[in-house]
């Protein structure tokens, strides 16, 4: 049971990890694009995110419960979703 868990917990935190890796390369992407299209509004929202994204790695790399690893996991993945239809919609309106 306690090797279960751990596996468990290990591939929560690996997981955790890929996909905090995920957004904070997709971030800086997009704050690569914003400042190449100088549009001062795609640059807020987009830096707006590195900020959150920022956060969200502080607060992985201090929690270290299974349960909060999962809802970690899901919110990074929900800030994901909105930061990326943010710019979308930013771009859309802008051009």
């Amino acid at each position: 049971m306690a090797e279960r868990l751990c596996t468990f917990f290990l591939l929560c935190t690996m997981a955790c990890f890929v996909v905090v890796v995920v957004v904070v390369v997709v971030v800086l992407l997009l704050l690569v694009v914003a400042v190449a299209t100088a549009t001062t509004a795609v640059v807020v929202v987009v830096a707006a995110a590195l900020v959150v994204v920022l956060v969200v790695v502080i607060v992985e790399v201090v929690v270290v419960v299974v349960i909060v690893e999962v809802v970690v996991v899901v919110v990074v993945v929900v800030v994901v979703v909105v930061v990326v239809v943010a710019v979308v919609v930013v771009i859309v309106v802008v051009y």
